[in-house]
């Protein structure tokens, strides 16, 4: 169903590395444009001209999702330079691991900040435009932390995660029928997630966890699945884990 994302619009967020950096490459190796935003621009330039090379569609914007006007400017530059938008993966993320004794509350306030604002900053952006063209589809990553609490060290994260989900439902259920929603669930994925939490001791065990780590073109071909999908078929979630994760 490759016809299914060639010439779509893609903008990603968190697009620097990591899941995002793999899902912008693998989508636009099927032929879709995608539209990059995060913090680091050097790495996103590098990203960009690697896809320029392979004869891709790629524009970039440096976008901190913490600031919802950088959102939408991002998803402005997917509509100026493509004339519309089909997709948005929301997908920066932080994962601070670390005991709620620690108390850690800067931190606490930064996952709020880019797991839960960033997704609602990015449906903020792009709802009015797919509204306006009675077609779209919002990608939102939770985490197998958002089915079960990852405890102790994760209360936090997970409580991000649950709220990525629950925000999903209800989008789905507020504006299902012509624009699609999707909420991805992965388990461990290599990437720099892991090195999130400034707590040493839930820092040593969050890298031993991630020893089972699955790459991330296995979530960027789940992301592949959900878009490719007839515009009657709405994957509301997928749930993927590596095959020895336990959690």
């Amino acid at each position: 169903m490759m016809e299914n994302i060639e010439n779509k619009v893609v903008v990603i967020t968190g697009a620097s590395s990591g899941l995002g950096e793999t899902t912008a490459r693998h989508l636009a190796s099927k032929g879709a444009a995608v539209v990059l935003g995060a913090r680091r621009l050097e790495n996103l330039e590098k990203i960009a001209a690697d896809i320029r090379a392979a004869g891709g569609k790629v524009e970039i914007l440096q976008t901190d999702v913490t600031k919802a006007e950088e959102v939408k400017a991002l998803v402005d530059k997917a509509v100026e330079a493509f004339g519309r938008l089909d997709v948005i993966i929301n997908n920066a993320g932080l994962m601070a691991i670390a005991p709620m004794s620690a108390t850690k509350v800067d931190e606490w306030n930064s996952m709020i900040d880019i797991n839960i604002k960033g997704v609602l900053y990015g449906i903020a952006a792009a709802l009015p435009v797919f509204e306006q063209q009675k077609s779209g589809h919002f990608i939102n990553i939770s985490s197998v932390a958002g089915i079960k609490v990852f405890s102790p060290g994760g209360t936090v994260y997970s409580g991000t995660k649950y709220a990525v989900r629950a925000i999903s439902d209800g989008l789905r259920h507020e504006v299902g029928g012509s624009i699609r929603v999707t909420s991805i669930e992965p388990g461990a994925v290599e990437s720099e997630l892991q090195h999130g939490s400034s707590h040493e001791e839930s820092a040593k065990g969050v890298v031993e966890f991630y020893k089972q780590a699955i790459p991330a073109s296995s979530v960027a071909r789940a992301i592949a699945f959900a878009i490719e999908q007839p515009a009657e078929v709405d994957i509301n979630e997928i749930v993927l884990r590596p095959t020895v994760q336990e959690f």
